[in-house]
């Protein structure tokens, strides 16, 4: 199974940018999307190191409140 993790950019230079989520900032490449329009400001979603799509603030809201959930779970009721 793989898992992207949604993050915001905050800034871009040249084929890399630096990304945040939740507090927490990665350096990541936009090799995968360089045909690709992306700004600062702009959601995307990163896999081991890559942005690998662009996704709308309401798509990254929906999947943190997911995965929010999953970690909020009890494992021994579930």
């Amino acid at each position: 199974m793989c898992l992207a993790i949604p993050m915001q950019i905050t800034h871009i230079d040249g084929s890399n940018a630096h990304c945040v989520a939740k507090g927490v900032g990665r350096d990541v490449s936009l090799f995968l999307l360089e045909d690709e329009a992306l700004d600062v400001g702009d959601y995307v979603l990163i896999h081991v190191g890559y942005v690998i799509q662009k996704i709308s603030p309401a798509e990254a809201l929906s999947t943190w409140e997911l995965l929010d959930q999953m970690l909020d779970e009890d494992p021994v009721s579930a």
